[in-house]
């Protein structure tokens, strides 16, 4: 999508995305090694009952989501960072994630042409309709013209 495709009040769903033990393993064995993530026996007899995937993983999942959705042929280029994220829920080896994102606002920078900023909501809900995300995200979007944007004219 484009930033011009993009309006308040809008949503865009994705998904499904099937979560594998191997992946959260993977993932947690990489860049969060608790044990509720590594370790299948001793997450079995813990507070959740069994392996949870990192919530890091769970945004990773919604960033990938969404990139296929909407942002990978547009002209998104960064994020200055999130308002908030929670983990109202974990999720679990197994799970069918899903992605409702809500366009809470676009608009264009007074201080910066060609600089447009969308603010959305991404929430992801597993196949029994349990949230176990919900962020808000600030995306950023270049709309020079890609003369202007190399220097040329």
């Amino acid at each position: 999508m484009k930033f011009a495709d993009f309006r308040p009040g809008q949503v865009i769903e994705a998904g499904p995305y099937a979560v594998t033990q191997a992946e959260v393993l993977q993932f947690a064995g990489a860049w969060d090694p608790q044990w509720f993530h590594t370790d299948p026996a001793a997450a079995a007899r813990g507070r959740f009952g069994g392996l949870i995937a990192s919530g890091w993983h769970t945004c990773g999942i919604a960033m990938r989501l969404v990139t296929e959705a909407a942002l990978a042929s547009s002209e998104s280029y960064a994020s200055p960072g999130l308002q908030y994220v929670k983990w109202p829920a974990p999720v679990r080896p197994g799970d069918s994630l899903r992605l409702r994102a809500t366009v809470i606002e676009t608009r264009r920078s007074r201080s910066q042409p060609g600089l447009g900023i969308l603010r959305w909501r991404w929430q992801l809900h597993n196949q029994q309709g349990t949230q176990v995300l919900d962020l808000e995200a600030t995306s950023l979007f270049d709309l020079a013209a890609p003369e202007d944007a190399s220097g040329g004219g």
